[in-house]
């Protein structure tokens, strides 16, 4: 795309006027500080999307450099990260990792929980700290409030949620409770449902052709099912039952089996994008990218711009949503229809029913239900 041409030739001029210090040779140590260039000239602050660009940038000047060929190749975001240098914390950072692996954890979540124990790994070096044993409550805390100039408040509690897992690994108890001190809040905002003249205009759209199958079924999915947008770009040819009309998968996240119904327009729409618009490919998920390389979709993103792209040509332009809010919607509408929370649980697939109870701040009308009422005589 032009934008991503245009993107492109912006980042290799910041690379150029790097290089000049060198005469303009490009090495790996040069590439390794232009990715760490994250902060923004106009803001002053971090910039996700500087960082994304130089990263993919460094990634094909490095494959360059290596194997003397261009990697062309798709890659998920975040791939790039600085490793620190001392050796023990280099261990340390590999046993973390293999360990995950064998825990069998997400891929995602493996580069949440392996990125921030990085980072924490890297503050402690930066801070002149370069054995674990030295490390201590302070840097914790420390570490913690350095992430405060690039996350949200509300996401502070994603932050430390994703790094306790790395001091457990490690045993350090001493650390664990220097992060309890943190008091961090875990924001559960009340997500807006979408109108019922809404999910009729999108579903009309869909079922008219006014946007592409695949396009139509991965919207259709989230509306109907409420699946998270991980599973819905795992899903693969073989987890379809064409002639029992369900859907069976092993959710990336719990790593449960989940088997719906799938409603027969989503399940029409999966017949034809599979017989008559996808690509010719040996991949064995079911949604593909439209232009080449036609591989699996790349992360949760593609799947939010294709959602809004969906509402767009069905005539809704003020809603932004993704698959989290379509979740929600689809949890909710059980809800009303008085669906016990266990199986809402199990449809929606959490690991925990404890978990499905967030979703009962939609239901305004019963919260109002138990509301007890303002006693005579009480001051207003």
């Amino acid at each position: 795309m032009q934008s991503t041409i245009g993107q492109y030739r912006k980042s290799i001029k910041w690379l150029g006027v790097l290089a000049k210090k060198q005469e303009g040779v490009y090495t790996s140590k040069l590439g390794t500080e232009f990715a760490s260039m994250t902060t923004s000239p106009r803001t002053g602050r971090y910039s996700a999307q500087r960082h994304t660009d130089f990263s993919r940038l460094v990634w094909l000047f490095d494959s360059c450099l290596l194997t003397g060929t261009v990697d062309l190749s798709t890659r998920p975001r975040g791939q790039l990260r600085k490793r620190p240098n001392s050796p023990e914390f280099s261990g340390l950072l590999a046993a973390w990792s293999q360990d995950m692996v064998q825990r069998g954890l997400a891929r995602s979540t493996q580069d949440s929980f392996g990125s921030l124990a990085c980072e924490y790994l890297n503050f402690l070096e930066a801070a002149g700290t370069s054995s674990w044993a030295a490390a201590d409550g302070s840097s914790v805390l420390g570490f913690l409030e350095s992430l405060r100039s690039r996350w949200a408040e509300s996401s502070m509690w994603s932050a430390v949620a994703s790094f306790r897992p790395f001091l457990k690994f490690t045993s350090r108890t001493d650390l664990l409770d220097a992060l309890a001190l943190a008091r961090t809040r875990r924001h559960h905002e009340i997500v807006p449902l979408l109108d019922s003249g809404v999910e009729g205009q999108v579903v009309d759209a869909c079922r008219q052709g006014l946007v592409s199958s695949r396009d139509a079924a991965i919207a259709l999915l989230s509306l109907s099912t409420g699946l998270r947008s991980c599973d819905i770009r795992g899903l693969r040819l073989a987890d379809i039952d064409w002639r029992g009309g369900t859907m069976g998968l092993v959710q990336q996240k719990t790593g449960n089996p989940l088997t719906l119904p799938l409603p027969p327009l989503v399940l029409a729409k999966l017949a034809h994008y599979v017989l008559d618009e996808r690509p010719v490919s040996d991949e064995e998920e079911m949604f593909l990218r439209l232009k080449a390389p036609h591989v699996a979709l790349a992360d949760h993103t593609a799947i939010y711009v294709i959602v809004n792209k969906v509402f767009r040509a069905s005539g809704v332009e003020a809603v932004k949503v993704g698959t989290r809010s379509l979740r929600y919607n689809a949890a909710s509408k059980l809800l009303r229809a008085g669906t016990a929370l266990p199986t809402i649980s199990a449809i929606l697939g959490h690991a925990h029913s404890d978990s499905t109870n967030v979703y009962l701040s939609a239901d305004t009308e019963r919260l109002r239900s138990c509301v007890l009422p303002l006693p005579e005589g009480a001051a207003r």
